[in-house]
């Protein structure tokens, strides 16, 4: 029993140190505070992997933090077009 938790607990930190370092190395400090415990929740098994914890956490999009879920919303769209651009 003791073999087994702290087998876990060693493989827990593993992970802690490993997310932010790695799984998330490619997002904002903003989507990895939004998003880091819903990583663990629902894609510990896909750490420190990026593109299986984007996958997964995009999977279960209906279940995650609403500030997670907003991290996942499309883009605004803009109010400029191109007119703005032309040189008169």
């Amino acid at each position: 029993m003791t073999m087994k938790f702290s087998s876990i607990a060693i493989t827990a930190c593993l992970a802690f140190i490993a997310l932010p370092a790695a799984a998330f190395a490619q997002g904002t400090s903003d989507q990895r505070s939004a998003c880091m415990g819903d990583a663990f929740r629902f894609c510990g098994a896909d750490i420190p992997n990026v593109a299986k914890i984007e996958a997964c956490l995009g999977q279960n999009r209906a279940n995650l933090t609403p500030a997670c879920a907003a991290e996942f919303q499309p883009a605004q769209k803009t109010l400029l077009k191109p007119d703005h651009f032309r040189k008169n």
